[in-house]
């Protein structure tokens, strides 16, 4: 290099970097192998080593300035991953010689920059932002738990150790001889300053110069340099330059010969050229300050002159940066057939530069370095050099990964480090030079050929085959894929917006989707506007880190689709599946570590040309979907496994940003396998166990449910789904034994062992594989049994999560795994459910402590939301059933539940065009239709459609889509007429002449289609045919033929066919037996190949949606797919509901076919869980579902078939109840039955004779030992607890037990039949259970005791008396208790728990139990008399039930007792307001009809009362005036007793009883009424005295007799008297009463208006005797009343139905119908009121005989009142009090009505035809008249017409006009009507009219003068006429005086 060059480079200041003998800093990962081609040279170089040993401890000379922090720090988390290595490997040649070192992190110690020129410091490379060197305090990055590989190794062989320089120096001096050295012994440099010993570099650091020279001498020396030219030089002047000091500024000088060295193709040179360069890497060598170096835009070219192009496109392009060269060096010394030492040597040095925390090698020189570690890797035949090129590779990977989040995003003025999640989505550089990203490999094929054909020639031979979805091909093996990626490999959607194909900066292979910007970046802020207007803005060092994790990973995901084709591939010693499973692990082990940097929202990917901005996840989305669907279905197991660890990181950590894919990937592949038949069990159990890690994360379950079941847009319910297959598999059949040691037979090839031990290398075995949290699958999937366990396993932690979730904060997860288990599962959970979403603070620990969610949920989480989007979900489902079956209901249904939002065409048609899961074929039917309204929306369907700018075919493909086109021709026809005019609208440039053309070829192609694809067509159509057929289609032309022909090879070769066809797989058919099926299947695995042809389906059909999804995101349309994060705990609830059928299937199927006592555990948790649950959110259905099966399961009513699983049913029955009681609701009584039966069984294995009314076969008794186990602690503990605990039930769950217990106890009395020996456990279990909650509130107690008395009375009434004994003995004991708690006036409880006494004594016929009763209640009245309050009610009720005992000594008995309270506690009885149950009871004393003894001392002691209460101060009636009771004391005490003498009256069964009683009643009236209140006597009135006649008016008061025969005696005795009795209260009070004088003339009518004669009679006496005794009292208004009443009585006794024409009319072919005889006086007395007037038959109806009956009696009967009427008219006016003090206006009214009874009487008489048509008919058996009425009423007439007539009062006087109005026409017509009578016939009206004569003639006579002489003429006539007659005396005597007055009158006889 020319001198000025030189002394320019040494002028520019060198970057800092630490020397290595910096405390904790080593090299990270060097590797040296010990191997036999590198023996010489390891040992020329030991000497060196020991010769530098004794300078390391000295301070440097060139380098005194400690140096500052190193520009990067590595994370911890680059530790290497070593994997162990098998037993057959240990003793490989010097493979222990290998230990790996991690980078440590240096100590940063004070630090002094040294001082440079503004322009220097301006040039100095970028470097990340890291805490500003000044900072005195030591900076440890944190460590992150979650992305450190296992540090421990598994074997002895190697180990990865972190540890300082100085402390492995100080080891050496100690370290055994056999030991090896650590790796990093490369020489150290010297402290002297002689520049021949040491080489000052660009940052002050120092470099051995015997390690470059050593070097440089061996190139020197070999025959290579000597040959070459350019070599010799290059390396003399490098020697010349490190012997005189001057190389350390001089990198690329120095390299030059190193590089050419390596470019020989000698082993020993590249071994020296590698080791060296290496070494020189780990000091930082080639760190490049020169800034126009550095900042570089385009991409470098290769270094390697020899393959250079040769075309000079290179030749303006600047040169590449030194790491490029360094890279480019090192990746082409490997080829195939490398030498393993110089294989191990490349790795080496590769491992050092891609970790080099100085040199950062970026995109494809990373990439370069990647592949030829991997391609070492592969094409290696060392196991050595494999391992360490695993491992190496490994830690590369990890380490790109952990440089993305070692640089978190700082903001602006802030020292601190901020997470990698934070919403500051880029660092801030901005006051430093971005850095140039390396070569990107733009110039594919400047890369040496060497490193591009890399794998054996087998391999390379290979096709090429497409992959990620067509936008990348593969090369032609697995190693060559890692070649980066120039412009030709931009995936479509790039290339569709970058503008050109070569990218600046290297980025052209990132695929960029158009995404907008994320709103928090601060790109354009903190760079200014400048900047953001920069077409290529330079890349920050994290974006360039975020940029080459991208780009590695995509890599490995394409190396992971090469598919394996043949079957030689599938060994597993091939190159192909090696690649392929390296590379999976690798996938695994970055989505394990890196988890946080994927979802990180400030993890974004810019594009090189249009700085679009894509997140991290979102790049990597399509190829770590591919890679999946490509791997999941594979049949190697080993690929299959590591998939599904790959997606369960994917679900686990990604399921916030993949949402969409996620369901595809479920719904395509996992479900699909685990329902297969053909995929293996190995296959379902890997699923299985991922499946469970989904279902012990609680949050991750619940998500799913939320983000799939409740999303219509979700085409499956996921949750729903993967429930009843996890059920349907944990109770599939055992089709098949177990045989031992087989395994099912797997679609993959068996391993062979042919050399396997040596030639593959352990760390490819799927164990060493693991990776931290990973399932260990070699236990599983070996029986049919293993998947039953695991499903049930599953469908266990799904509870448990459930419950965990659900019931959050209120229990622990699961109290019953031991704690390993626990902290196992809680370390797993830790890891695996790590959601990095940012609402979710997932820090906490284990799932058990803590219920994985914030408390509060989310506002974005409203289960109400999630509910009603179910629903919706449902409701689309149930219509696509609907229309799948039937389109016309299903569009109905979907109209009408708002779906579809109108009936018009448009929206039906983009309903079905838009809606998956609907049938394609019933679409085609349905817009097939030849109806309007079809064909409407067929046109709407398909202008839908968009045909523009397709070819024909292709628009008819697009179209065939939508439908399946129905096979009726009309139907096609319809359809094509539509597409032809739909495609020509669409495509105006096609040959088409018109549509018409169009549609005839539509048609001819599918015609076509099935020709040439249908099987049952045998002669398939030619192409002559087809061009044939459309001949002159285009309106008469032709088509052009190659248009046709291009049609007919596009169909012929491809199908038009449905996609849901394609993904239909036909199943292998079954051989059928015989030899012939034997032999053509020989050889094959008929299983496999079903599985096979599936498989490439699903993955097809996979790809497909994948791209799909690509294209729709790429639209934006992304913005639907928000992903709901879990947080409320109510989704358990419709989570339970869809799946609780699974869960019971599944839990209770193993539970009842094992005998397997692990299994029952796991099936009892899964009860106790789901019951748990059921409880929590009270879903009875389910809840009865599981508790009953449950309670099944215990086999206590089967106990001869009990085995030991059952005793475990029955604890978790008994732990259910004591953890969750509270919500068992109905279902405690399988509980209590449960407990109820064991005790049973305990008995029956006791011995003891148990009654059993279900008698039949014989029972087995249980086996010994599950006796003893019945009677264990846990069970016996459980079974107390059950009911000792339960005091600490809520109010409401007591109820709900209590309820149970009585009818678990019910069942148990009943099931004793008449047994001596009763079973009465939980009779006694509910006296306990009443001591235990005694001191709960009363509002409890009440709600129990409505149930616990209920019980009782049914208990105490059973025919058992021993049972009735138990229970009223167990009544007393919880009475006495209850009496001892105080009862605040007015509260009833004590009445309440009391009342079964009652019930027994009445329902209980048995005289013992009855007398049992009184004992018990008289025991209560010994002991707790004072405590007695509402109770005395009871008690007297119990008393008075008792009375009507028909058993003497009970009744005596208790009226002995009421007697003794009466006596002893009247006081009290009085106090507590229980003195009316008193008087009640002694009235039913009074009542006891068979006892008349104790009736008559009831009655006393009825009287008896009245002075007691009169005196008892606590009654009140001596209290001081003013003094007001809060109650009246009338109402209080007068009234019950006056009220027991009244029921005495009506219901008393004894007549002298009766009697006493109503002499009691009225005597008491009378003694003590003059002390009532007016209003107390109205009460009395109202309620005792009118009511005992009620039974007059109406009929439902006769109920009380039990025959008619006590009713008439009742009558005619009782009520008589009692009549009687009250006429004479009314006189006696009459005062007080007479404002009830008209109810009691009321009641009088009542009583006269009977059709029973007596009645009538006692009514009118009682009427007569009212008004005479008290004629003085009654006023003018009171007789107005009376006249009121008289004139009712005549009207309403008035018989006017004689006149009805209807009752003579003659009934057909009937005889006279007799009138019966009258009825004897001495028939039974009924009160029978009238019907009133008005109630007659309508004169139209024709009448039955009965009905004329009925009605003639009638008449009779009111014929008769009439008379009796008239009678007591009589009688009253003729008493001269009455007629004296009644007003004559009255008097008159009282005419009035006599009168019309004797003119109704006179006109029925004198009707001679009317009687004998009233004859004829029956009516009487003699001619009826009414002779009797019409002679006494007008003789009343006439004597009170006469008496008012010559009385002398004013007001009398006054009303003589009237008076004589009445009297003369009356007299008159009498006379007249008397002289008609004839003598011989008449006698009896003769004698019945005669007195009325004699009257009328005496009171002509007194008329005075005047008004004689005046009525003269009419009267004598009449008078004269009576001479001629045979008269009566006092007729004679009256004419006799007539005629001696007309002669006064007319003067002709002298007046003296």
């Amino acid at each position: 290099m020319a001198d000025a060059d030189l002394g320019w480079a040494s002028s520019i200041p060198l970057p800092l970097s630490p020397p290595p003998d910096t405390p904790g800093f080593s090299s990270e990962l060097t590797l040296i192998p010990r191997d036999p081609v590198n023996e010489n040279y390891a040992r020329s170089t030991e000497s060196e080593r020991v010769d530098v040993q004794h300078d390391v401890e000295e301070p440097s000379v060139a380098a005194p300035v400690p140096a500052p922090a190193p520009e990067y720090e590595p994370h911890d988390s680059v530790a290497s991953q070593v994997v162990p290595v098998s037993q057959e490997e240990q003793d490989a040649p010097l493979a222990d010689d290998i230990e790996i070192h991690s980078q440590s992190l240096p100590a940063v110690q004070k630090v002094h920059l040294p001082s440079y020129p503004a322009e220097a410091a301006a040039s100095l490379p970028p470097t990340p932002p890291a805490k500003p060197a000044v900072n005195a305090h030591p900076i440890s990055p944190q460590a992150r738990r979650d992305s450190l590989p296992p540090a421990s190794v598994t074997n002895g062989n190697a180990r990865a150790s972190v540890e300082s320089t100085s402390s492995r120096v100080t080891d050496d001096h100690r370290r055994p001889r056999n030991v090896p050295a650590p790796l990093d012994t490369q020489p150290r440099p010297s402290s002297s300053a002689s520049h021949r010993r040491s080489l000052t570099i660009s940052r002050g650091h120092t470099v051995s110069v015997v390690l470059i020279s050593s070097a440089l001498e061996t190139i020197a020396a070999s025959r290579e340099a000597k040959r070459s030219t350019p070599l010799r030089e290059s390396v003399q002047r490098a020697l010349d330059m490190v012997k005189s000091g001057q190389g350390g500024d001089r990198p690329r000088e120095i390299f030059e010969p190193l590089r050419l060295a390596c470019e020989t193709r000698n082993e020993k040179l590249m071994i020296a050229s590698l080791d060296c360069i290496s070494k020189l890497i780990s000091y930082s060598f080639f760190v490049e300050t020169n800034p126009e170096l550095q900042q570089l835009p385009s991409p470098p070219v290769s270094p390697n002159p020899r393959h250079s192009m040769s075309n000079g496109s290179h030749t303006n392009l600047p040169t590449p940066t030194l790491v490029d060269v360094v890279v480019n060096t090192i990746t082409s010394c490997h080829t195939e057939t490398t030498p393993e030492a110089v294989s191990l040597q490349i790795v080496k040095a590769l491992l050092a530069l891609v970790l080099s925390p100085t040199i950062l090698v970026h995109q494809s020189s990373l990439l370069k370095a990647v592949r030829t570690v991997y391609n070492v890797f592969l094409l290696s035949t060392d196991p050595v050099n494999q391992m360490v090129a695993q491992g190496g590779l490994t830690q590369m990977v990890n380490h790109v990964f952990a440089r993305c989040r070692a640089f978190p995003p700082k903001s602006p003025g802030s020292d601190s480090s901020i997470a990698l999640a934070s919403r500051d989505d880029r660092p801030v550089f901005s006051n430093r030079p971005s850095v140039t990203p390396s070569h990107d490999g733009s110039q594919l094929s400047s890369v040496p050929s060497s490193s591009r054909v890399d794998v054996t020639s087998t391999e390379a031979s290979e096709a090429t085959s497409s992959t990620s979805g067509g936008d990348d091909t593969v090369q032609t093996n697995g190693a060559a894929e890692m070649e980066v990626h120039g412009p030709s490999d931009v995936p479509q959607s790039a290339k569709s917006h970058s503008g050109t194909g070569d990218h600046p900066n290297g980025h052209a292979g990132v695929s960029v989707q158009h995404l907008p910007e994320p709103p928090e970046t601060t790109a354009s802020e903190t760079l200014g506007e400048e900047d953001a207007e920069i077409p290529m803005r330079p890349l920050s060092t994290q974006e360039l880190f975020i940029k080459d994790a991208f780009l590695v990973f995509r890599a490995l995901c394409k190396l992971t689709m090469k598919p394996l084709n043949t079957e030689s591939e599938r060994d597993l010693k091939s190159h192909a599946m090696r690649s392929k499973l390296f590379s999976l692990h690798l996938v695994l082990t970055i989505l394990n570590n890196h988890m946080p940097l994927f979802v990180s929202p400030s993890a974004i990917i810019y594009s090189s040309s249009s700085h679009e901005a894509t997140p991290f996840v979102q790049a990597i989305n399509q190829y770590l979907c591919l890679c999946l669907s490509r791997n999941a279905v594979s049949p190697v197991p080993q690929v299959f496994e590591i998939s599904v660890e790959i997606f369960w990181r994917v679900i686990s950590g990604m399921r916030t940003k993949l949402k969409k894919e996620i369901e595809v990937l479920l719904h395509e592949i996992f479900i699909p396998i685990l329902e297969m038949k053909t995929s293996t069990l190995k296959q379902k159990a890997v699923i299985l166990g991922m499946l469970q890690r989904l279902c012990r994360d609680p949050q991750a379950l619940v998500e799913i449910y939320l983000n799939y079941d409740c999303d219509s847009e979700a085409a499956d319910n996921i949750y729903e789904h993967l429930m009843n297959i996890i059920s349907k598999l944990s109770t599939a059949p055992i089709m098949h034994a177990l045989q031992k040691g087989s395994d099912p037979s797997s679609p993959s090839l068996q391993p062979t062992t042919k050399g396997q031990s040596t030639a593959i290398p352990p760390s490819l075995s799927t164990s060493a594989l693991a990776v931290p949290g990973s399932v260990d699958t070699s236990t599983i999937g070996h029986s049919e049994q293993q998947l039953r366990r695991q499903g049930l396993e599953c469908l266990v932690a799904v509870l448990r999560s459930l419950v965990a979730w659900g019931t959050a904060g209120t229990t622990v997860l699961d109290n019953g795994s031991d704690p390993a288990t626990r902290s196992q599962m809680s370390e797993d959970t830790r890891r695996e459910s790590l959601t990095p979403d940012p609402s979710f603070d997932r820090a906490s620990g284990s799932m058990s402590a803590d219920p994985t969610r914030q408390p509060t949920p989310d506002v974005a989480d409203d289960p109400s939301k999630f509910e009603s989007a179910k629903q919706r979900k449902t409701t689309l489902l149930e219509g696509i059933k609907k229309f799948n079956t039937k389109p016309k209901r299903g569009i109905q249904f979907f109209i009408e539940t708002g779906f579809i939002p109108s009936n018009s065409a448009q929206d039906i048609a983009k309903f079905l065009l838009e809606t998956d899961g609907l049938s394609k074929t019933m679409i085609g039917e349905y817009l097939g239709e030849g109806d309007e309204e079809n064909i409407a929306i067929m046109h709407a369907f398909v202008d839908l459609m968009d045909f523009r700018n397709l070819a024909f075919v292709d628009a008819l493909r697009t179209f065939l889509q939508g439908f399946r086109l129905p096979g009726e021709s009309q139907k096609i026809d319809r359809y094509m007429l539509k597409f032809a005019e739909r495609y020509i609208a669409g495509n105006p440039q096609t040959p088409f002449a018109n549509a018409d053309t169009a549609y005839v070829l539509a048609y001819s192609t599918i015609m076509l289609n099935t020709d040439a694809h249908n099987p049952q067509v045998k002669q398939r159509m030619t192409k002559a045919d087809f061009i044939k057929n459309n001949r002159g289609i285009n309106d008469g032309r032709d088509l052009p033929e190659e248009t046709l022909l291009s049609i007919f090879d596009e169909i012929v070769s491809n199908e038009i066919r449905m996609k849901d066809e394609m993904e239909a797989v036909p199943i292998p058919i079954t051989p059928g037996p015989g030899l012939a099926n034997a032999l053509a299947n020989v050889g094959r695995d008929l299983q496999k190949e079903a599985y096979t042809m599936q498989s490439n389906n699903m993955a097809n059909k996979t790809e497909a949606l994948f791209r799909t999804l690509m294209r729709s995101q790429r639209k934006g349309s992304r913005s639907n797919e928000h992903f709901f994060s879990a947080s409320h705990f109510v989704h358990v609830r419709p989570m339970f509901e869809v799946a609780w059928i699974p869960f019971l299937a599944g839990i209770s199927g193993p539970l009842q076919e094992t005998d397997d006592l692990e299994v029952v555990e796991l099936c009892l948790e899964g009860f106790k869980n789901a019951i748990k649950i059921v409880c929590f959110f009270d879903l009875e259905l389910e809840r009865n579902a599981f508790v009953t099966t449950l309670a099944k399961f215990t086999f206590l009513n089967n106990l001869g078939e009990m085995k030991t699983k059952n005793m475990e049913a029955i604890k978790a029955l008994l732990d259910v109840a004591v953890t969750d009681g509270n919500n068992l609701k109905g279902s405690w009584r399988e509980v209590l039955t449960c407990v109820s039966q064991l005790e049973h069984m305990q008995l029956i294995s006791s011995g003891v004779d148990v009654p059993d009314a279900r008698k039949g076969r014989a029972r087995k008794p249980p086996t010994e030992e599950l006796v003893n186990e019945s009677r264990s602690t846990h069970i016996t503990v459980a079974a107390d607890m059950v009911f000792s605990l339960s005091h600490y039930l809520s109010g409401t769950a007591i109820v709900d037990f209590v309820r149970a217990l009585c009818e678990v106890s019910w069942e148990e009395i009943q099931s004793s039949g008449l047994s001596q020996h009763p079973r009465l456990f939980s009779l006694q279990k509910l006296v306990e259970i009443s001591y235990y909650n005694m001191s709960r509130i009363r509002l409890e107690w009440s709600n129990l005791w409505d149930i616990l008395g209920e019980h009782f009375n049914q208990v105490c009434r059973h025919n058992n008396p021993h049972v009735a004994f138990f229970a009223l003995d167990a009544l007393r004991q919880l009475a006495m208790r209850f009496l001892e708690k105080e009862e605040l006036p007015h509260f009833k409880f004590q009445k309440d728990f009391l009342k079964p006494f009652e019930y027994t004594m009445i329902n209980n016929s048995n005289p013992d139990v009855r007398d049992m009763v009184l004992q018990c209640l008289q025991q209560m009245i010994v002991a707790r008399v004072e405590n007695m309050r509402s109770g005395w009610r009871t008690m007297f009720g119990v008393f008075s039930a008792a009375s009507r005992v028909p058993t003497e000594r009970i009744a005596s008995s208790a009226f002995e007792i009421v007697s003794r309270l009466n006596r002893e506690h009247f006081s009290a009885i009085v106090r507590h307001g229980s003195f009316a149950d008193l008087t009640v009871c002694i009235t039913d004393f009074c009542k006891v009809s068979k006892y008349q003894k104790i009736s008559l001392l009831a009655i006393a002691m009825l009287r008896g009362i009245i002075p007691t209460m009169l005196e008892s101060p606590d009654c009140g009636f001596k209290a001081p005036t003013g003094h007001s009771t809060s109650d009246d004391p009338m109402i209080k005490f007068w009234f019950p007793i006056l009220f027991s003498f009244y029921d005495v009256i009506m219901n008393g069964d004894d007549l002298e009883v009766r009697r006493l009683a109503l002499d009691s009643l009225f005597n008491t009236l009378k003694t003590y009424g003059s002390t009532f209140p007016v209003d107390f006597w109205d009460t009395i009135c109202q309620e005792i005295l009118f009511p005992i006649f009620a039974v007059l008016k109406s009929s439902q008061d006769l109920s009380r007799f039990s025959t008619q025969e006590d009713m008439s005696v009742w009558l005619s005795t009782t009520l008589i008297q009692a009549l009687r009795d009250l006429i004479d209260l009314y006189t006696f009070y009459f005062e007080t009463l007479e404002r009830f004088l008209d109810r009691l003339l009321e009641l009088l009518c009542v009583c006269i208006c009977q059709e029973h004669d007596t009645l009538a009679r006692i009514g009118a006496s009682c009427l007569q005797q009212l008004l005479e005794s008290n004629v003085r009292k009654l006023t003018p208004a009171r007789w107005e009343q009376v006249a009121t009443t008289f004139v009712k009585l005549f009207r309403s006794t008035m018989p006017h139905q004689l006149f009805d024409e209807n009752l003579r009319i003659e009934i057909d072919g009937s005889s006279p119908d007799l009138q019966d005889s009258p009825e004897p006086n001495g028939q039974a007395l009924l009160p029978a009121p009238l019907s009133p007037n008005g109630d007659q038959f309508k004169t139209d109806v024709k009448l039955s005989p009965s009905d004329r009956r009925k009605i003639f009696k009638q008449i009779i009967v009111k014929c008769v009142l009439q008379l009796l009427l008239i009678e007591t008219t009589n009688d009253l006016l003729r008493n001269d009090d009455v007629y004296n003090t009644m007003p004559p206006e009255h008097l008159l009214r009282l005419m009035g009505v006599l009168d019309h009874s004797y003119q109704f009487a006179r006109m029925f008489n004198e009707d001679k035809e009317l009687r004998t048509g009233l004859w004829k008919v029956g009516f009487m058996k003699h001619l009826p008249n009414l002779l009797k009425q019409e002679s006494s009423s007008a003789s009343t007439l006439v004597h009170v017409l006469l008496r008012m007539y010559y009385d002398p009062r004013p007001e009398h006087q006054a009303a003589r006009p009237q008076v004589a109005e009445r009297l003369l026409p009356l007299g008159l017509g009498v006379l007249q009507d008397f002289s008609k009578l004839r003598l011989d016939t008449q006698l009896k009206n003769i004698a019945a009219w005669t007195p009325v004569v004699a009257e009328i003639l005496q009171g002509f006579v007194r008329f005075d003068d005047k008004a004689f002489a005046r009525y003269l003429p009419a009267i004598y006539p009449l008078a004269t006429e009576l001479m001629s007659r045979d008269l009566a005396p006092e007729v004679r005597q009256g004419l006799r005086e007539y005629f001696i007055r007309v002669g006064y009158i007319q003067g002709i006889i002298d007046r003296s």
